[in-house]
């Protein structure tokens, strides 16, 4: 077969491979089957760059450390890797970490950036042997996507239409060895068929204060921000476990230093960066209060009613559900019930109201 192979009549065509340009000035962008994240960028970052750097998920860290020394030494891809776990815990940087490990290029997009069956071979097909390719929200990818890549992660083939109408054949086409590392914030979306064709799946769990002041001073040192002890474990008490949010707020704290201080990080300063920023000591923004204040204070307590509590502080239900409760409902702050939204006895007691007479019964 000579060319490039055609999927639903239309050719898959890369830059610089079907005498496409390639723009000089393009940046990197996600959809970029060719791109490959540089050293360079990785360094600049915050994200850990080995196992060892990778701070509190030791039963995922030290697990990924044996299967990768395994397939090292059998000259084998690693096994494909499903990440799943909330937001701003590590998924993409254990991804990239996975392929520095195992010294292969790799390969990122997104789930929702996969429309069309066309989209994954173009990936598939430009691969190198080896390579990682990494899906971000893969519980995002559409059906007929997906079903694309059963048999290219089973069995390392990519079944091809060629042609359209009466006259279309299939052919399919091999792939090189290749690991697929898919990141997920709702494991539960993921398909049966898809999540049993990962060898190695794992959870991240929130991380401790003690860890998370870890993070913000080893970031602290790549971004050149003097910072001590007590202050690094006054921004980790409030990131609500997410090292994403330990680093953007060590970031606002640094620019507040610089202004308003002499650049120094200590307890005091950071207390005071974080109060004008409106976090508070366990790490509730403006928007947490304003819904726990609101079922405190117009609906005394609860329950109320998720659409009734939009209207009354002016967002989208599912804003609220998917942004603001799911914090709040770890800390233990607020219960979901048959009847609505309930306030706890922390939720009192963390906003300094005394609970209403008769709310007990609701605790």
């Amino acid at each position: 077969m000579s060319g490039p192979p055609e999927i639903g009549g239309s050719r898959i065509r890369t830059p610089g491979v079907d005498g496409d340009p390639v723009p000089v000035d393009a940046e990197v962008k996600v959809h970029d089957a060719r791109a490959e994240a540089p050293d360079v960028d990785l360094d600049r970052s915050l994200r850990p760059p080995t196992l060892e750097d990778f701070v509190n998920q030791r039963q995922v860290t030290e697990q990924l450390a044996i299967f990768i020394e395994a397939a090292k030494r059998r000259g084998e891809p690693l096994d494909h890797v499903l990440l799943a776990g909330p937001p701003g815990l590590g998924k993409t940087s254990l991804a990239h970490i996975v392929a520095a490990e195992m010294g292969v290029p790799m390969v990122q997009t997104a789930g929702p950036a996969l429309e069309r069956k066309a989209d994954v071979a173009s990936f598939l097909t430009s691969l190198e042997p080896g390579s990682v390719f990494f899906i971000d929200e893969i519980h995002r990818l559409g059906r007929a996507v997906e079903e694309t890549l059963y048999p290219a992660m089973e069995d390392g083939e990519l079944p091809v239409v060629l042609g359209q109408g009466a006259g279309a054949r299939t052919v399919t086409l091999p792939l090189p060895p290749f690991t697929m590392v898919g990141a997920t914030t709702r494991a539960g979306l993921l398909t049966t068929p898809l999540r049993d064709r990962f060898g190695v799946s794992h959870r991240l769990e929130h991380y401790s204060p003690e860890h998370l002041a870890l993070i913000v001073e080893r970031s602290a040192r790549i971004l050149d921000v003097e910072i001590d002890s007590d202050g690094a474990r006054t921004i980790a008490s409030r990131s609500r476990g997410t090292p994403r949010v330990a680093n953007r707020l060590l970031k606002r704290v640094r620019d507040f230093a610089q202004v308003k201080g002499s650049g120094q990080v200590g307890a005091s300063v950071a207390a005071d960066a974080l109060e004008m920023l409106e976090v508070d000591d366990g790490g509730l923004d403006r928007s947490d209060r304003a819904l726990l204040e609101t079922i405190a204070s117009k609906f005394g307590g609860g329950p109320v009613g998720l659409s009734t509590l939009a209207i009354a502080i002016g967002e989208e239900q599912d804003t609220i559900e998917d942004v603001l409760e799911p914090y709040l409902l770890q800390q233990g702050l607020l219960k979901r019930t048959h009847r609505g939204r309930v306030l706890t006895q922390r939720a009192f007691e963390h906003l300094g109201l005394p609970a209403p007479d008769g709310a007990a019964s609701l605790f």
